[in-house]
């Protein structure tokens, strides 16, 4: 019977770090790739049903519906002569000589698809969302390789803002990185090699502001650190950031480079341990109606490879570009601020802006390092190595905003994840995929309420708003402290919050900051209510286990019998707090129910009512009587 009996606990699941519920999505809506496509980029236009997925030699057109996913699948095939010269090469590997698909992006009127080509990168357009051809007009674009890696396995980045193309080309082989603009109508600019030691690009955002000459876009990345130490790690997390209307220097100084071109270091610490984090291996960034009042979230890794992901105010960003010293000069500025984003008044070259460029071109480090809120990572489950991050920020019905994070695993899960002020409130995991396997890649959509989630197998779509989900009273509703999800006193269901709702009405009630459901004023409906007991015919000589479904992981269970007072411990088994024949429990004739408490309320899951019929078992079959009575009753339960 030890097989049944996986740990013992005292009476409750540890809550803290694991999501508070757990759920198995049977039939979302997906989209199967014929083989593995293993580096997968994507691109979605908000308000838009499609998403364009690039994969290996081909472009795939997925527009999802409620009913199913139709597809269009755009062969994409590298040069002939490309792929035979990449396949005489010693390096990179054989699998790489191909046409993956990097870049997919509407710049103004125009897509724009890259793809690695075997090794020479290639850039074509997409016409009438079908038909690839050649590049043509519309705006001044740079060389193909500075916008596509030559192979998969180079990260790149590459961001819209402004109809401008932005890219940035992490450090392989003899190619040294870079962030450039590529492709639009304005000037196209470059780092200068100096500037970037190995970079490996993790993301990148535009950073809006009132004042749109005084618009930035960041890039996150890790580079080398040369004076690491033996036992350091050789990495050091960095955001670069330039200013959107930087069009240059002049003739003698940077005239193809950015002038704006600053960079800072980023710690991603794990509190007292004083264990660090440096390897930045994604980034996203969420704004809200003030655009400085932002949060940027970084995912890192150690040495080990264990991920935790780390909060940063954009706010505290912006000052520390706005006013630290930069490393290396110490003389006072003359004029404006090296490094600041305004409008070019003049290309004569005069004293001050030569002097000033000589600054950005020799110091573009600031000493500040920018240090996460709340000074350590977020507090998130350590075994879940988590590969891919997606943000959104939701205005809930208190006028306040919440950033949601979505979390994708290397086992293909989704973690949906509340982040407060306060704390982390793991809001739910969920099970998606057929084929477990890395999330690669997620895209959010919050006009229509979506996020697209790719593996190498499969593509699927997953509502943002799955109220219905959390149960059919107010307080289930309330202990989901889901900012997308509300209860209506009205209908008297967990509802989506309708855009553009009323706050003054008071018609919709959440609690996000705390976990407390005393706003549904129901805790003497609540106390009182049970459920009718299922009756089990068993055995005299027969070893039961009873089954509870564990519906929400933060809350304690245990097993009363016959209303007395004294209460049994659970045995748990995956998702089951199972009563099984310990000592002390009258596991025989009675009526067993399952209690669980949260928020301070008990509620009864399940009740069993055992009853023996006296007869003895055959001794060859006891032994499997235990398993086939808590299958059969976890499959009343489920059905």
């Amino acid at each position: 019977m030890n097989s049944f009996i996986l740990l013992s606990l005292f009476a409750s699941i540890i809550a803290g770090k694991s999501p508070r519920l757990k759920f198995v999505v049977r039939d979302p809506v997906r989209f199967h790739f014929t083989k593995p496509e293993n580096y997968i980029s994507m691109y979605h236009q908000e308000g838009s049903d499609t998403v364009y997925v690039g994969g290996q030699a081909m472009i795939y057109l997925l527009t999802f519906t409620d009913r199913g996913v139709r597809n269009l699948q755009i062969p994409a095939v590298s040069d002939e002569t490309a792929k035979a010269t990449c396949m005489a090469k010693a390096a990179p590997p054989k699998l790489e000589c191909d046409n993956f698909i990097t870049v997919i992006q509407k710049v103004n009127d125009t897509f724009l698809v890259c793809g690695t080509n075997a090794g020479s990168p290639r850039c074509w357009m997409l016409a009438n969302e079908t038909v690839l051809t050649d590049v043509q007009g519309g705006g001044q674009i740079a060389s193909a390789s500075d916008i596509s890696p030559a192979y998969p396995s180079q990260k790149s980045i590459s961001l819209i803002a402004d109809g401008s193309l932005y890219s940035a080309m992490s450090s392989v082989g003899g190619h040294p990185g870079s962030i450039r603009r590529t492709f639009g109508t304005q000037k196209l600019l470059k780092t200068e090699n100096v500037w970037l030691l190995n970079p490996q690009f993790a993301g990148a955002a535009i950073i809006p502001s009132s004042q749109k000459f005084k618009e930035e876009v960041y890039f996150f990345f890790s580079e080398i650190n040369k004076t690491a130490r033996v036992d350091e790690e050789p990495y050091r997390a960095r955001i670069g950031r330039v200013c959107a209307v930087d069009e240059g220097g002049i003739k003698p100084l940077l005239p193809d480079s950015w002038t704006t071109f600053m960079k800072a270091r980023v710690m991603c610490g794990a509190g007292s341990t004083q264990q660090q984090y440096n390897n930045l291996k994604q980034a996203v960034v969420l704004t809200a109606q003030d655009k400085r009042d932002g949060v940027l979230y970084g995912l890192f890794s150690n040495a080990w490879g264990r991920t935790v992901i780390c909060a940063y105010s954009i706010e505290d960003i912006d000052q520390a570009f706005s006013t630290s010293k930069l490393k290396g000069y110490s003389s006072p500025f003359i004029g404006s601020r090296p490094g600041m984003c305004v409008f070019k008044n003049s290309t004569t070259g005069g004293h001050n802006d030569m002097k000033n460029l000589g600054v950005m071109r020799y110091h573009p480090e600031i000493e500040d390092v920018i240090r996460p809120v709340g000074v350590a990572p977020l507090d998130l489950p350590t075994d879940d190595q988590i590969t891919h991050t997606a943000a959104d920020i939701v205005l809930a019905v208190n006028d306040e905003h919440y950033s949601v994070l979505y979390l994708g695993t290397e086992q293909g899960k989704v973690l949906k994840v509340l982040h407060t002020n306060a704390e982390v409130f793991i809001i739910s995991q969920y099970s998606v995929f057929h084929n477990e396997g890395p999330v690669l890649n997620m895209a959010i959509d919050t006009q229509k309420g979506h996020l697209y989630i790719g593996t190498a197998m499969e593509v699927q779509r997953l509502p943002l708003a799955d109220c219905s989900r959390y149960g059919d009273t107010c307080r289930d509703c309330i202990l989901s402290r889901d900012p997308y999800c509300s209860w209506d006193r009205v209908s008297r269901k967990c509802i989506a919050i309708p855009p553009g709702y009323n706050i003054t009405t008071g018609a919709l009630i959440q609690n996000l900051d705390y976990s407390n459901s005393s706003v549904c004023g129901e805790a003497a409906a609540l106390k009182q209510r049970k459920t009718s007991p299922r009756e089990v015919v068993v055995q005299s000589n027969t070893t039961v286990f009873l089954p509870c479904p564990v519906r929400s992981f933060h809350a304690t269970y245990r097993w009363e019998k016959d209303n007395c007072f004294k209460n049994y411990p659970c045995l748990f088994s995956g998702d089951f707090c199972v009563l099984g024949p310990v000592v002390d429990v009258p596991l025989k004739e009675g009526v067993f129910r399952c209690m669980a408490t949260e928020d301070g309320f008990k509620v009864e899951v399940i009740a069993f009512r055992l009853v023996n019929d006296g007869r003895l078992l055959a001794a060859s079959m006891a032994s499997t009587v235990g398993l086939s009575l808590l299958l059969a009753a976890a499959t009343l339960w489920l059905h």
